[in-house]
């Protein structure tokens, strides 16, 4: 029996369905959307998996994975995400139904890393400023937009898994910059050999040249970035993400970009993806912006699309996948698989 695979529309990369061609034990549907939720739903119904869009503004809110989306479904067994990050699919909603989640950690880390330090390079650099004022007639005074150079600035990482410890090596090898990190689910051995020295976020903030973030957006970390924090920055820091929106506060940011605590900022993610036209943020000079977009390169996509398929095809197997984001629901779920599938995965 095929382990079914079940997408919405389209899938992010090639790469997806190449992978999964070369696994006939794995049987991908495509579901369209342009049909009555109804149909999607009694789509998604006859599949054992679920290929989840990982952006919670590219997924139309009925296909959330939520409680509510999982009880019309009890024959799915696993969800898998389209990226690293898993915005709209509740975890302790799939653990409690039995379901397996697993996303591509790590398959997009080179490409969000370089989205980042590009950012960094090119703020220090006041390339935004410079800019629109070369486009407004106003480039007549080349040292008045005098930058600063990367080399020997402390960076402050909050969050540092895939993409964190692939800055760190890029800021730390090609910049011989000090690196910082505040990360409570590791000890200080585990970021030493990342690359950075353990530091709880009040030292982070007030010590950091640039803070950059690097988690993924959580009960816990909704909103971590406020106010109060942005004051804690240095003066004349430099503030990127590329990690979710909703983890900084937008107005708190924007406040201290505008009295100038902040010297400049490079946006990624925001609360509404893509935000309004005429979010302030966005008629900020010295504010680079980008809609969701540091993962967003040939590379990655071809990877993270490959990990997914492999991931699908060892369920398939009998095999658990690697990147398991909730592996208490293991038991379960091998129980569901096997009651289901007529076959054990281990």
């Amino acid at each position: 029996m095929a382990f079914r695979v079940g997408y919405l529309s389209h899938v992010p990369h090639p790469s997806f369905l190449e992978t999964a061609a070369q696994h006939p034990e794995l049987e991908v549907v495509r579901i369209p959307l342009d049909q009555p939720e109804a149909g999607v739903m009694e789509a998604l119904r006859g599949v054992d998996a679920y290929y989840c869009m990982a952006s919670r503004d590219e997924l139309p809110k009925p296909f959330h994975v939520t409680a509510a989306f999982l009880a019309q479904l009890p024959g799915l067994l696993m969800v898998g995400s389209t990226g690293a990050g898993y915005d709209p699919i509740d975890p302790k909603a799939c653990t409690e139904a039995g379901v397996l989640l697993v996303n591509q950690a790590g398959g997009n880390a080179e490409g969000v890393a370089e989205h980042a330090v590009g950012m960094m390079l090119a703020l220090l650099k006041r390339m935004p400023e410079a800019g629109a004022a070369m486009r407004a007639g106003r480039a007549k005074d080349r040292n008045a937009l005098m930058g600063r150079e990367l080399r020997h600035r402390t960076v402050g990482l909050v969050g540092i898994g895939n993409v964190g410890t692939r800055v760190a090596e890029i800021v730390r090898l090609a910049f011989s910059c000090p690196v910082l990190a505040c990360d409570p689910y590791l000890d200080a051995a585990t970021i030493e050999a990342r690359g950075a020295r353990k530091v709880e976020m009040p030292e982070l903030l007030a010590e950091s040249d640039v803070v950059s973030l690097h988690l993924p957006l959580s009960p816990e970390s909704r909103s971590l970035l406020n106010g109060e924090s942005f004051a804690r920055m240095r003066k004349g820091a430099i503030f990127v993400t590329t990690a979710r929106g909703n983890i900084h506060d937008e107005p708190a940011l924007h406040e201290a970009l505008r009295n100038g605590h902040l010297a400049g900022a490079g946006l990624d993610v925001w609360e509404l993806e893509p935000p309004n036209p005429d979010h302030p943020l966005l008629h900020m000079n010295n504010v680079i912006v980008t809609q969701h977009t540091a993962g967003v390169t040939h590379e990655s996509r071809a990877n993270i699309t490959r990990i997914a398929a492999l991931a699908f095809a060892d369920a398939a197997k009998g095999k658990l996948p690697p990147r398991i984001i909730n592996p208490a629901v293991v038991p379960r779920f091998a129980e569901r698989y096997a009651a289901k599938l007529g076959r054990a995965i281990a």
